[in-house]
């Protein structure tokens, strides 16, 4: 196994690691999207497992070191885009998985922006529920992000209203509805990006606030 890379990550590396990730997203979609020969499957594959051998030669991360959890600056001011580690799953611009959403706060909501496709395909032209589960959570955790709060998702509730097409310009918005003591409770929907009467899903989270000092000495 390789050894453990205790480097901070420059920015050429963190732009590099951008542009690695989003070739990964797309190639995510060309293989569900696509049709291929056998050989021709099997010739990229084998080059696939070629590129991760030789970055598997490289040190391994040590995430903890490289950026401190709970830490954002101050909060975006509306209008502004919102940005959070690169790795983020969701909305990272390195995540491999992510889903290439645009994250901004308009008032007192942050808005997600992106369009699914076929990586994301569950029933035909349509995406599968753990995606649009896993936007609403990701996006909602942007609301710490202006109440400048550290916190986890306590509870995740998602009520799915219609078949959430692929392809198609999306809007997840949500916003914090109330706070009860340790408790974020906040709500959104996922719409069509130019008419948010049509719903798709509807959310409810509830977060549970956390001392960021003891949220830095979890998550390191």
């Amino acid at each position: 196994m390789s050894s453990e890379s205790s480097a901070t990550t420059t920015p050429d590396v963190a732009e590099a690691r951008a542009r690695l990730g989003a070739a990964y997203r797309r190639l995510g979609h060309s293989i569900a999207g696509h049709d291929a020969e056998a050989d021709d499957l099997d010739r990229i594959a084998d080059s696939l497992h070629l590129a991760a051998d030789e970055l598997d030669a490289f040190p391994i991360r040590d995430r903890a070191t490289e950026r401190r959890t709970g830490d954002w600056g101050p909060p975006p001011a509306s209008g502004e885009q919102m940005f959070s580690f690169d790795e983020r799953p969701i909305s990272g611009r390195a995540a491999p998985l992510g889903f290439d959403v645009s994250i901004t706060r308009e008032g007192d909501e942050v808005v997600g922006r992106l369009t699914l496709g076929s990586a994301h395909e569950g029933a035909p032209s349509r995406s599968h529920g753990g995606m649009v589960s896993a936007l609403f959570d990701d996006v909602f955790g942007f609301v710490l992000t202006i109440e400048q709060q550290a916190g986890f998702t306590g509870e995740l509730t998602v009520r799915y209203e219609a078949g959430t097409p692929i392809g198609v310009p999306l809007a997840c918005r949500v916003r914090l509805a109330a706070r009860d003591g340790r408790k974020l409770l906040m709500t959104g929907e996922l719409t069509l990006d130019d008419d948010p009467t049509t719903v798709f899903a509807r959310s409810t989270a509830t977060f549970i606030a956390i001392d960021p000092e003891r949220f830095s000495q979890l998550t390191s």
